[in-house]
């Protein structure tokens, strides 16, 4: 592998202009962010602001870092971002990399946050938490990609948080402001969007607008709402990809009770918990630098004709060729003839003819909001089994429940995720679609919830789920199956067509469902 010397990175995908220099470690960066006056960032403003800067920034950092003849690279965001400031940033990037006479990099600006947080803390193959403005978003390394396990569905975080703070009057950003009234408040209910691996967060901004409560109590429930919501779906990737570690980054990571949350459920999980430096969290050049000069080394730039930017570029659309090694997932507990495998929610029990699943308490959740969900989950779970059987969907008999317990039939056999073959997918795409046409979202559609007992799929884990016969949240359930096909197989798009097809044979309406998950599939992130 080559070694290459310093590489010059440069960050404007939105709010912040920033440059900086990194060699075998970081040697200079400098950073001028931009600030409206009232509301939120303003595209062409933002732009304009890192036009009439960008000179002065990146002469500070080469300055400092003395020796302009040794840049090697010029790195830049290339996406996902606000596009007028993207093509701000990769004009003068290109203008650098030709007046140099140095290979241009263009870096996707959420893995540079995950690669920047791996440098800086040390940990190896994490489940990341990235929560930013405009993103929210669970990443984990597999399969040559980095993969979305889940994300948000409307807005990111962060401009969730800031929303609400316009709505009250409080200054930009309304993150920090946040965070000190919640410090005096109390808990109220508030609505709490989980769906599956992904989740939402525009009803719950629209519930604390309208409260009459006390402003420091609305704050501290928006908080307690929110990440308890992220929480919850980092800790879902952390048990289904069987990783160890938990990475924050993104803007919103400088929160103590956000980091607070994540360290208890790592800790619940015996798992480790990181998050770096406040300078390495938000947007900066040093982690486009540092992820630019990886690349790099590892052969990967990117020619003039392919540098235009990508507004909407994910994470799972980069092969990252600078990776390898992923951790496998936990294998179950045997004792004394019963298995024991621990979940996201609840901890299950094999026995020899039964199972039981007993919802846990979650440490880091406000004690109201955790009994009130477990009582809620538990209750609704097994109400909607029963539907789901009667609708001609095979599911565990149920034999007895408690407030936070469900004893029920033991289904031997393997998760669809261990077996997945096309007419195994094409079968679960017909189960899914006489779910759907019963009016019932499963909520938690993913290839580990389907097991496949003597070739025929058998739906478990109802705990998600509802009644609903609206086209959005059936969009939502096939797109959450969609998803965790793509983190677990390279064949994702031939098994997709399968589900399908299966799925078009149950149900009539399948074919406005299958658009409305593309429409939530193409919905942008920076709103």
């Amino acid at each position: 592998m080559p070694v290459f010397g310093p590489v010059l990175g440069i960050e404007g995908t939105a709010w912040n202009l920033s440059a900086a220099v990194f060699d075998t470690s970081l040697r200079a960066i400098c950073s001028r962010p931009y600030k409206p006056l009232q509301g939120g960032i303003h595209p062409r403003e933002a732009a304009q602001h890192h036009a009439s800067e960008l000179k002065s920034v990146i002469t500070r950092v080469l300055s400092d870092f003395g020796d302009t003849s040794g840049i090697e690279g010029i790195a830049f965001s290339i996406g996902p971002g606000l596009g007028p400031c993207l093509r701000t940033v990769a004009t003068a990037s290109r203008s650098l990399s030709m007046a140099l006479g140095v290979p241009l990099i263009g870096v996707n600006h959420c893995i540079a946050h995950v690669e920047i947080g791996r440098y800086a803390t040390g940990c190896d193959d994490p489940v990341t938490l990235y929560a930013s403005g405009a993103n929210t978003q669970v990443i984990g390394y597999l399969k040559s990609r980095y993969r979305i396990f889940g994300e948000t569905l409307d807005i990111g975080l962060g401009n969730a948080l800031d929303k609400f703070a316009r709505s009250k009057g409080l200054p930009h950003p309304g993150g920090p402001i946040i965070e000190r009234l919640a410090g005096t408040g109390s808990y109220i209910e508030l609505p709490y969007t989980v769906k599956g691996m992904d989740l939402a967060f525009s009803g719950l901004v629209s519930a604390a607008k309208d409260s009459r409560a006390s402003i420091e109590d609305v704050c501290f429930s928006l908080q307690e709402t929110a990440f308890a919501m992220c929480v919850e779906v980092t800790e879902r990737a952390l048990a289904h990809s069987g990783k160890e570690e938990v990475l924050l980054v993104g803007g919103v990571g400088a929160n103590r009770r956000l980091r607070d949350m994540l360290q208890i459920m790592a800790e619940e999980r015996g798992a480790t918990f990181h998050v770096p430096d406040t300078g390495f969290l938000g947007d900066n050049g040093a982690m486009i630098a540092y992820t630019g000069k990886i690349m790099l080394e590892h052969g990967v730039s990117t020619t003039l004709a392919k540098s235009h930017v990508n507004p909407s570029f994910r994470v799972d659309q980069v092969d990252v060729v600078w990776r390898s090694g992923e951790t496998t997932p936990s294998i179950p507990i045997h004792h004394e003839g019963e298995t024991t495998a621990i979940g996201a929610e609840a901890i299950v029990t094999i026995g020899r003819d039964e199972v039981c699943k007993k919802r846990q308490g979650k440490g880091y959740r406000s004690p109201d909001l955790d009994h009130q969900l477990i009582h809620e989950r538990t209750r609704s779970e097994a109400r909607l089994i029963s539907m789901a059987r009667r609708a001609g969907v095979p599911t565990p008999v149920i034999r007895d429940i408690t407030e936070d317990s469900i004893r029920m039939e033991k289904i031997e056999g393997l998760m669809l995720r261990e077996c997945m073959e096309p007419h195994l997918v094409c079968e679960a795409g017909r189960m899914v679609g006489r779910l759907h046409r019963a009016g019932i979202i499963h909520g938690d559609l993913t290839t580990s919830n389907i097991l496949v007992r003597n070739d025929r799929c058998v739906l478990i884990d109802f705990g998600l789920a509802q009644v609903s016969s609206e086209v959005e949240p059936r969009g939502v359930d096939i797109h959450v199956f969609f998803q965790t096909l793509e983190s677990m197989v390279q064949n994702h798009e031939s098994l997709r067509h399968c589900f399908i097809e299966g799925y078009c044979e149950e149900f009539d309406q399948a074919g406005e469902v299958i658009t409305r998950e593309q429409e939530i599939l193409q919905r942008g992130r920076y709103l």
